[in-house]
């Protein structure tokens, strides 16, 4: 289904009144969509639609997804939080997970930003310059 751009600017500009010192507040989007649902204006269902994944996009980019093989000290991950804020700002959220196939090293994920310092990955690369290298 093609989105009009009438619906495509309505939802932008829902999106930018939900948002508060460029955060998004939760209680604004939830009042906005009951706003919404009540009018029901013209193409309010492709509006929603739009609106929705703008607020997904943007849940995405104010999200750090930080991976490692075990669970990190508090230390770190204050210093983590810390040098995260200063890269993206403040109103990020960190959530934390374990994959043992990293081996070492963390994977970090903020929105399409990803920074890979796992020894997986440095396995990977060397392995992909070995296979590159004919005799």
């Amino acid at each position: 289904m093609t989105v009009s751009k009438q619906a495509i600017r309505q939802a932008r500009e829902l999106l930018r009144a939900c948002q508060t010192d460029g955060l998004m507040d939760e209680g604004r989007v939830r009042a906005a969509v009951r706003r919404v649902l009540a009018a029901r204006p013209r193409g309010w269902v492709a509006m929603l639609e739009h609106f929705q994944r703008l607020v997904r996009l943007e849940v995405e980019r104010r999200t750090a997804h930080i991976e490692s093989p075990a669970g990190l000290p508090a230390d770190l991950q204050t210093a983590l939080e810390a040098r995260l804020a200063r890269a993206y700002g403040p109103g990020l959220r960190l959530r934390y997970g374990q994959e043992p196939a990293l081996i070492g090293g963390l994977r970090i994920r903020v929105g399409s930003d990803v920074y890979d310092g796992s020894i997986k990955a440095r396995l990977a690369a060397v392995q992909a310059a070995l296979e590159g290298e004919g005799p």
